[in-house]
């Protein structure tokens, strides 16, 4: 849609929509996702599972704090005080990590917002740390010059949240009712129903999806985000539908006339249960810890975590290695990378998650030229390895080797990322042969990023082929700046 003009709820006004070039120039982002969950330290989707009994979470939870009869989840957000919260200390350690903006969870399915809300008296401003958490990381993130921007996971509450309805089915506190059903706190946990399901919710009332309506343009309207992430897909019919024209026109208003929101879904047409209507060209692709498996026409986003969502002490990180060949893959395919690092309840990361980003930051440094601002090329990549295609894909593990290249171009330079350093201190990039469909005709330098010594190199029918110095400029991947 061009500058000025209002969207309308309706899919027609929607997929006029076009990705602002701030997001297709910045690749790299942040995500701070990061709520009460984060109590226990033991993982994601605690909300839920701390009412299942027999599940692990529900073990710890009736061991460490109670019975959830008498110790629910509302007892819980008390706990999340974020006492070390330091989000300008954060952001600047973001902002040398490399990210171009930065994403703060707004709301998860546990139905507590971490703003300011107007709309919902469980919110971070009034209980637990008592803080405007999303306002804080706004403020911090713009003045370092950083993008920011929300995410939105409460259509999922209705049903998601509903299993502190429910008791025992065995055991001495068998048919006890867990907290859930107190009507005092109905406001928060929802008024008596059956549906639990882990998706969207079946049937909500209309009640419903106007909260959730009242409570996102809330959320938009005071925090002004340039990037909304659904998790799953437009829910609710024409009420989703009003949300995003919402997010959008907001933004033309806010920026001059014009566009510069972006909207991040999934698609949702492939997924086993109800993840909401996904049509393409709305907003912006994301894909949940996978990749697509080749370039794609306009921007996309891949979101994952170093390791769970909520912290979780007993976690296994990815390294930074693991996290540069994914934003190397992605970027080829002309997508962002969207990474969270999961904080501590107090709000502090912990040793590990230092030491990974201060690897990718350090990589970035000498790497940034072949990431920012660049366009993919006529292949995205070659090589025998590959990263897992799809959502939740990035399961499988990958060692990628001395084979495995990613290109992205800017102006006259081609970059062809090699994704290990060869034993033999030579590489060959079979994508840039000469005669080669894609390959440039002439190439006038071929240059090492991060080493100030030259490489030799040569060009006939089966590669370009590059003698490497003996110094490795950093760890990791390496980049060859080829311009023609």
């Amino acid at each position: 849609m061009t500058a000025g003009k209002t969207f309308e709820p309706n899919w027609e006004s929607l997929t006029q929509y076009r990705c602002p070039d701030w997001f297709r120039n910045a690749k790299f982002g942040i995500w701070a996702h990061w709520g009460p969950q984060c109590v226990a330290q033991v993982g994601d989707w605690y909300a839920r599972h701390m009412y299942i009994q027999g599940h692990a979470q529900y073990e710890h939870h009736v061991k460490a704090y109670g019975h959830p009869s008498k110790f629910g989840y509302k007892d819980i957000v008390q706990l999340w005080r974020a006492e070390k919260f330091d989000p300008e200390g954060l952001i600047e350690l973001y902002r040398r990590v490399g990210a171009r903006y930065f994403v703060a969870m707004g709301v998860h399915h546990d139905n507590f917002d971490c703003w300011a809300s107007r709309h919902h008296r469980w919110n971070a401003a009034q209980v637990g740390p008592k803080k405007d958490i999303v306002g804080l990381w706004r403020q911090a993130a713009l003045a370092a010059g950083l993008r920011f921007g929300v995410t939105e996971h409460l259509e999922r509450s209705y049903s998601w949240f509903n299993t502190n309805k429910g008791a025992d089915s065995e055991g001495p506190l068998a048919g006890v009712p867990y907290d859930g059903n107190d009507p005092e706190y109905e406001d928060f946990y929802f008024e008596a129903h059956q549906d639990t399901n882990a998706a969207y919710p079946v049937d909500p009332p209309e009640a419903w999806k106007q909260q959730w309506l009242a409570r996102l343009k809330d959320l938009i309207d005071q925090y002004q985000p340039d990037l909304l992430y659904t998790d799953g897909a437009v829910p609710f019919g024409r009420v989703g539908r009003e949300m995003v024209a919402h997010l959008y026109n907001r933004s033309i208003e806010c920026h001059d006339g014009e566009l510069q929101a972006v909207y991040t879904l999934k698609d949702a047409r492939n997924f086993d249960l109800d993840h909401g209507e996904y049509v393409e060209g709305v907003g912006v692709l994301d894909l949940e810890r996978g990749v697509v498996a080749d370039i794609r026409p306009e921007p996309w986003q891949t979101d994952t975590c170093i390791g769970g969502w909520f912290y979780n002490r007993d976690a296994a990180y990815k390294s930074a290695q693991t996290v540069i060949h994914m934003l190397a893959d992605i970027v080829s395919k002309n997508g962002n990378l969207l990474l969270n690092f999961p904080q501590r309840p107090d709000g502090t990361l912990d040793d590990e998650a230092h030491s990974i980003a201060r690897g990718i930051g350090d990589w970035m440094a000498v790497n940034n030229e072949a990431i920012y601002d660049t366009r993919p090329w006529a292949v995205f990549g070659e090589g025998p390895t590959k990263f897992g295609e799809g959502n939740f894909a990035e399961r499988e593990a990958r060692d990628f080797t001395a084979e495995d290249f990613r290109f992205t171009t800017k102006g006259d330079a081609l970059y062809a990322i090699a994704l290990a350093w060869p034993d033999s201190g030579r590489l060959r990039v079979t994508s840039l042969a000469e005669g080669s469909q894609n390959a440039p005709e002439q190439i006038s330098k071929v240059e090492l990023l991060g080493s100030p010594a030259p490489v030799q190199w040569q060009r006939d029918q089966e590669g370009l082929h590059v003698t490497l110095p003996e110094d490795k400029p950093c760890e990791s991947a390496f980049t060859l700046k080829v311009t023609a």
